[in-house]
């Protein structure tokens, strides 16, 4: 792809995200009571110098509403701007500090409802908040987010007094401009243009503002419904604005109280912004949360020297983004250098444009980001869920994005606890071929707040019993829970008789993996069986596999094991259908069985052959026929009864010939020997019907052919038994002794 043509997107959408970041600028200042290029100064040195260290690709810097409380407090409390801006600094160095120790991983630690909770939050403030400026009430400025606005009004109460406030001119020109970017996100023809419907915005506003200065009074828009870029006369002029840092503040230790503060609140809300800028990218990158520490520190030590506010991960400048087709950090770049560029060389052209336009694009990029989809989603997990996504939301519009953050960050936590409490680990009871094993999982952290509920789980297990304590998905273990299992293992299980088992405890922990159980067959259990037994071994075998609870196995153990000789419990004939892998199926391990497999199950001599050597010479106490439906072999069969057509002409196959014969003779109903056409339903079900027949048979024909099966069979050491594995339903019917077990159906006949 042309590398012009590769950021177009990136450049459209810096383009975008500059003119909205403008306005942002300047409110978050006003707000923040500092000085208006102070919000300029850092939305430049975010845009810039941020973009281009930061790890992120589409996440945009620059001053944040959620820091504008803590400004204005630091800034009153320190008595000057000047002495401010050193905090500032200070505070980026303890933040490239916290990016050098990888204080950034404590992200990954953010529960995925307090990220989709803020996403929401912030969608549903920009909606409330810009309603009023959709209309041209433009009393609370652009970039506040807070519940309680600096004109001693609050969200719900401007909402509320709009009905005195509205301007007809601003009105028409945000109303026009919200349904101009719903319909070119739906007509392709627009939607697939050059143009991106924000920029068309803007432009269709400031031509509006010109039209309606021609029409005078009401419909005139005035200078406080557009942007008001501080003008200067020249760059000399601009320069004078600057404000420099206050060193000789550097011994007044409210000086370090405010870089702290500043340095652990801007870089909460910069990695929360961060991840919720990660969750919406459209390629669903993961950004360096370390990295990004850094990036932002470097920002604000440098708006610290030059006179700006604290920069941080800004989400609504985010969103922007993502929403006109931003995906590398060439956007916020260029969002940053016509910051850079505009404000000294063209501030009368940006102060043409209608504040109520602005309003629009941010109230559809709130409506993308607080969706019904979301609320569905989200109460569709659950109430553990749900309850802290919900909270952080109305914490956040009842407050401000970081407060109502940690307070969700808080309740998240709480539900996070209490689920741990109640359900920290998992327990079970296997029933391995030796004997019943209490398996007890373990979760992937284990604090101190599971150490009760373990130990009450380690003092139920049985006296003589056996637990199996499985660390597998584990990945941290409290020294103090770690003491408690030390314990168990080595003191008070063995004195209550109790055998313990470890599986998955890494090496740092000093415990061996070590499986004191027989979960294979052995010599001893083999010759301790009967044929009945061996059945219901297979059994609940298929009943674990149906259910999805397989056994715990040691496969490394089963090789050395098996390694040694074989004491297989039974020989299973099946086909050689994909579908139907006895040792899967039946959950067994490695060595339980002799397997053989042929096209059809039937019982040729080399099955027969292979039947006498499993039960005479190897032991085995039973032979399960395993038929299955929809089976090809006989499908082919039943395809193939009556026809002129030889085998090997229907299916190229020349050696074939015998299994299908077989089946044909022994297993298909002489009513049903033609070569009619029948129904697929018909040829289906009788398909199926010939498959339990050919099982059936096979049984007989194990009796009957071989003089060494019938003695073992008549001496009671071995059993034959019919079964079909239904592979549609993974069901397994048993036929014992020609018959269906109990609550079974019967073959057709």
């Amino acid at each position: 792809m042309n590398t012009n043509m590769k950021y177009l997107d990136d450049l459209k959408a810096g383009v975008i995200v500059f003119i909205v970041a403008l306005p942002l600028c300047l409110g978050i200042a006003l707000a923040s009571d500092a000085p208006l290029l102070s919000g300029l100064l850092a939305g430049i040195v975010g845009g810039i110098l941020v973009g281009l260290i930061s790890g992120s690709h589409i996440s945009v810097s620059g001053p944040g509403a959620s820091l504008t409380a803590v400004v204005a407090a630091e800034i009153h409390a320190l008595g000057s701007f000047s002495a401010f801006l050193l905090a500032v600094l200070l505070a980026g160095m303890i933040q490239i500090g916290l990016g050098v120790v990888q204080a950034g991983s404590l992200a990954a630690f953010f529960p995925t409802s307090l990220i989709k909770g803020l996403m929401a939050a912030i969608g549903l403030i920009l909606i409330l908040k810009q309603i009023p400026h959709l209309f041209g009430h433009d009393l609370d400025p652009e970039g506040n987010l807070a519940f309680h606005q600096i004109d001693d009004q609050n969200t719900f109460s401007e909402l509320l007094g709009l009905t005195g406030g509205i301007e007809p001119g601003a009105s028409v020109i945000g109303l026009v401009s919200l349904a101009l970017l719903i319909v070119w996100s739906k007509w392709p023809p627009l939607k697939n243009s050059f143009i991106p419907a924000p920029m068309a915005v803007v432009l269709v506003g400031i031509g509006a503002g010109f039209w309606f200065e021609h029409l005078g009074e009401p419909w005139l828009i005035e200078p406080r419904h557009l942007v008001q870029v501080p003008a200067t006369e020249n760059v000399g002029e601009l320069f004078d604005l600057f404000r420099t840092p206050d060193f000789s503040q550097w011994a007044n230790p409210a000086i370090y109280t405010a870089a702290v503060t500043i340095a652990m609140v801007a870089s909460l809300s910069s990695l929360l912004n961060l991840m919720a800028a990660d969750r919406i990218d459209s390629q669903q990158r993961t950004s360096p949360p370390s990295r990004e520490l850094v990036a932002q520190g470097i920002g604000n030590v440098t708006c610290g020297l030059i006179g700006g506010i604290p920069v941080i991960s800004e989400i609504v400048r985010s969103s922007v983004n993502v929403d006109t087709g931003g995906k590398t950090k060439v956007a916020t770049i260029v969002h940053g250098l016509l910051l850079l560029i505009s404000v000294p060389l063209i501030p009368t052209w940006l102060n043409m444009i209608p504040l109520s336009c602005l309003a629009a694009i941010l109230i559809y990029t709130g409506a993308k980001l607080v969706t019904p989809s979301l609320v569905k989603q989200m109460w569709f997990e659950g109430y553990n869920q749900f309850l802290p996504f919900a909270t952080t939301v109305v914490a956040i519009v009842f407050t401000d994005p970081l407060i109502g953050s940690l307070i969700g960050l808080a309740v998240s936590i709480g539900f996070i606890l209490h689920s741990n409490l109640r359900n920290p680990m998992r327990r079970y009871t296997e029933k391995h071929l030796g004997n019943d094993v209490v398996h007890v999982e373990l979760p992937n952290q284990i604090t101190f707040l599971n150490r009760a509920a373990l130990s009450t789980a380690l003092a139920e297990i049985p006296r003589n019993g056996h637990v199996l304590l499985d660390a597998q998905s584990t990945d941290y273990i409290d020294p103090d829970v770690f003491g408690l299992i030390r314990e168990f293992k080595e003191r008070s299980g063995p004195a209550r008789g109790i055998k313990v088992s470890l599986l998955g405890f890494q090496n740092k922990y000093d415990l061996r993996d070590r499986l004191r159980y027989a979960e294979y067959s052995t010599p001893e259990l083999q010759a301790s069986l009967t044929p009945q037994q061996v059945l219901t071994i297979l059994k609940d075998g298929h009943q674990r596999f149906r259910t999805g609870q397989r056994l715990t196995r040691d496969w490394s153990r089963q090789i050395r094991a098996s390694a040694k000789g074989q004491h297989p419990l039974a020989v299973v004939l099946s086909c050689i259908d994909s579908r139907t892998p006895a040792e899967l199926i039946l959950d067994l391990g490695l060595g339980d069985i002799f397997s053989v497999r042929i096209a059809g199950n039937v019982a040729t001599p080399d099955v027969l052959a292979s039947a006498e050597y499993g039960c005479a010479v190897a032991q085995a106490k039973l032979i399960l026929v395993l038929g299955h439906t929809r089976c090809g072999a006989v499908t082919t069969a039943v395809q193939l009864n009556g026809s002129p057509r030889t085998v090997a002409e229907a299916t190229g196959c020349e050696h074939l010939d015998h299994i299908i014969h077989t089946i044909q003779q022994s297993a298909i109903p002489a009513s049903h020997s033609t070569d009619d056409p029948r129904p697929a339903s018909e040829t289906d079900q009788l398909v199926d019907t010939v498959s339990r027949h050919n099982v059936l048979q096979v049984t007989t024909v194990l009796r009957e052919k071989s003089r060494t099966l019938a003695d073992l069979i008549g001496e009671g050491r071995v059993a034959v038994v019919g079964a079909i594995y239904d592979v549609v339903t993974g069901e397994i019917e048993f036929f014992e002794n020609d018959m269906p077990t109990s609550g079974s159906r019967q073959p057709e006949q």
